[in-house]
């Protein structure tokens, strides 16, 4: 078999990594129903399969990102996969909610490894003009993955219950561990003779987990202030911890870091514009799934196949956009692409009223769509260049992280305006429905307020609440501050793409721009 065949089989391994640890990243979230009436337990104990997730898989990116550039990436890249594997499956047969847990915090630290190597491995195992085409399919795979698992999701719970969204990972992880084994070329051990970073591991550990974790608990406490201790102590510890992560690594001899990467307006540009992307769009997934579902009343499988419209673009546009970075700015591409996204927010906003379909938001979603199947693998291409072989697995983990970080503030910060515009709706128009007594207008607001506005629709269309006099008004209004808050998430989408769309005009570099990507 000759080296180009070789070569895109590599890719085919790689992708599957890729797909296998985003994918778990969102496919859980159809499935913890099912898994509440299994395992007899609360919706916000259950969050936790979600959110332990997401916290291990941020803490442990840049940890197996410079292993991989100091000991060989493939070599990492099988181990990660293997981890997966057995992870998944000790999900599966789970008997309580604590091995569960346990197994998502295991199965998040090979999910990291499978992510951020696996661009890190296209990178180095591609060059020249192939380079670009392969990282745009990765790029494609990494947009599909995270927008599919409602999808996915939906059709395995639906047809084998909800241990098959792990259980599906065995014989795809099996594959792919053969076809990397076979197929995929080992990097340097770039840094064999250094000494591990212990310290500046452990700093980027505890300043990524208390960031997350902080994020997390504001989340889950919506009441809380931003000053209550549960929340601003752990956003204080991550700010220590940067500063002292920021001072042993300009002290040690081999730093986990090279701080000097964030010298470079380009890169800079670069983790802006994943940072962006994570808050705009795939925190917004979330919040479009809940719409679709609840307020719609689409089933798990028919919101992932609407759903469709967004992600079928990365799968169209992934190779071309490789193409396309070879010929064209690279930097261009990505500012227009996210104005492009931007217009689709407002597009939506413009949709959201009491009586939304499909048919009102597919045109925004097809825009949307086109943004992250541009912008991801142009990103990825980019946020390489310029960049050293052995520094290729730390700036891969970067903007992996950035990327993760911005969908975890995205996640809490869009949830709360959506919560502020929601509570503010209903405070002023609860109390002008007719046939409504006072007393229980403030007893319903409460009762909204506590709630959210994702179980809003829930109560106003309660069988109790149907038979009430006041139902139709208080329905509508229930429905118009749902759509208020929406409007608030969408145009801050917006918002956040023209920013981003700025650092890729103003900030990012071509790569023939006088030979500097500084």
């Amino acid at each position: 078999m000759n080296k180009s065949y070789r070569q895109w089989i590599a890719l085919v391994a790689m992708s599957l990594g890729t797909f296998m640890g985003l994918l778990d990243v969102t496919v859980v979230n159809v499935a913890l129903p099912t898994m509440a009436t299994h395992f007899h337990e609360t919706f916000t104990n259950l969050q936790w399969v979600l959110n332990i997730y997401t916290l291990v898989l941020a803490v442990s990116l840049l940890i197996v990102s410079k292993l991989g550039d100091m000991y060989g990436r493939k070599k990492l890249f099988l181990a990660s996969i293997i981890l997966f594997v057995i992870a998944s499956a000790v999900n599966g047969m789970a008997p309580n909610l604590m091995i569960l847990n346990i197994g998502r915090a295991v199965q998040a630290v090979g999910g990291a490894g499978m992510n951020s190597l696996a661009m890190a491995l296209v990178a180095s195992n591609f060059s020249g003009k192939k380079r670009g085409l392969a990282l745009g399919i990765l790029g494609s795979v990494i947009g599909i993955s995270t927008a599919s698992g409602p999808l996915i999701g939906g059709y395995l719970v639906g047809q084998f219950g909800w241990s098959a969204i792990f259980y599906v990972n065995v014989p795809v992880g099996i594959i792919t561990v053969l076809l990397t084994a076979i197929y995929v070329n080992e990097t340097p051990s770039y840094g064999a003779k250094q000494r591990v970073d212990f310290a500046g591991m452990a700093l980027s550990a505890f300043t990524l987990f208390s960031l997350i974790y902080g994020l997390i608990q504001k989340e889950a406490h919506t009441s809380w202030a931003w000053t209550n201790m549960g929340v601003a102590g752990w956003l204080i510890a991550a700010v220590i911890g940067l500063i002292a992560f920021i001072l042993v690594e300009q002290r040690v001899t081999d730093p986990m870091v090279d701080l000097s990467m964030f010298q470079s307006r380009h890169f800079v540009g670069t983790i802006i514009v994943a940072l962006g992307l994570g808050v705009a769009m795939y925190s917004f997934n979330a919040f479009l799934t809940v719409l679709m579902q609840n307020y719609i009343g689409y089933t798990a499988l028919q919101t992932g196949v609407r759903q469709l419209t967004i992600s079928i673009w990365s799968l169209i546009l992934g190779p071309i956009t490789g193409m396309l970075g070879a010929r064209f700015s690279k930097r261009k591409m990505i500012g227009y692409s996210l104005l492009l996204g931007a217009i689709g927010f407002i597009l939506m906003m413009n949709a959201m009223t009491t009586h939304l379909s499909f048919g009102q938001m597919w045109p925004a979603m097809i825009l949307m769509g086109i943004t992250n199947g541009m912008v991801n693998p142009l990103l990825n291409t980019a946020g390489m260049e310029g960049v050293a072989p052995q520094t290729i697995g730390m700036a891969s983990g970067l903007i992996n992280v950035f990327r993760q970080i911005g969908t975890t503030v995205g996640v809490v910060g869009l949830g709360l305006i959506q919560d502020h515009r929601y509570e503010q709706y209903l405070s002023t128009h609860l109390s002008k429905i007719a046939n409504l007594p006072a007393k229980a207008a403030t007893a319903l607001q409460k009762a909204l307020v506590d709630a959210g506005p994702f179980a809003g629709h829930g109560i106003a269309f309660s069988k109790r609440m149907s038979q009430a006099p006041f139902a139709h008004e208080f329905q509508t209004t229930v429905l118009n501050a749902y759509a208020n808050s929406m409007r608030g998430i969408t145009l801050t989408a917006a918002v956040v793409f023209v920013i981003g769309a700025g650092a890729a005009f103003f900030l990012m570099r071509d790569a023939n721009d006088s030979g500097d990507l500084n």
